[in-house]
């Protein structure tokens, strides 16, 4: 055990379960969810078909980039799919001028940024009992 790896996963997790609860808590009100969303975008230019279908995706894409990050499982492609969630976040709240959730935003993706820069040291995660994620 070394400090470097430790601190890697002392810092995965909290984004890893933030991620879970994210999905976790929508998934079962997901036409609610959904409902909510598409209100918020309703005076927006993006057009309604495709809010809703971000509503009814965004819930399960947080779910598994948070299940795959607590076990550390295809982590570099994870951190990867976390940023274009947030991309697409950061997206949608700039059309509403929600500017509080931009920056938010931007955190969390410079948070999944950061633990994409130090991937190398996630020792203890799934990763290293497969080929596939190796370097």
């Amino acid at each position: 055990m070394n400090n470097p790896q430790i601190s890697y996963l002392l810092a995965r997790l909290p984004i890893a379960v933030s991620m879970l609860g994210h999905g976790l808590v929508r998934i079962p009100k997901l036409d609610k969810f959904s409902g909510w969303m598409m209100s918020e975008f309703s005076k927006s230019v993006l057009p309604q078909n495709a809010v809703k279908a971000f509503a009814y995706v965004l819930p399960f894409a947080e779910l598994l980039i948070g299940a795959l990050l607590v076990i550390g499982l295809f982590t570099r492609y994870t951190l990867i799919a976390g940023v274009v969630v947030m991309l697409l976040l950061i997206f949608g709240s700039s059309m509403i001028e929600q500017w509080n959730n931009v920056f938010i935003q931007m955190m969390y993706g410079v948070y999944f940024a950061l633990l994409y820069h130090f991937v190398n040291y996630n020792s203890y995660a799934a990763d290293k009992f497969i080929a596939v994620t190796k370097n």
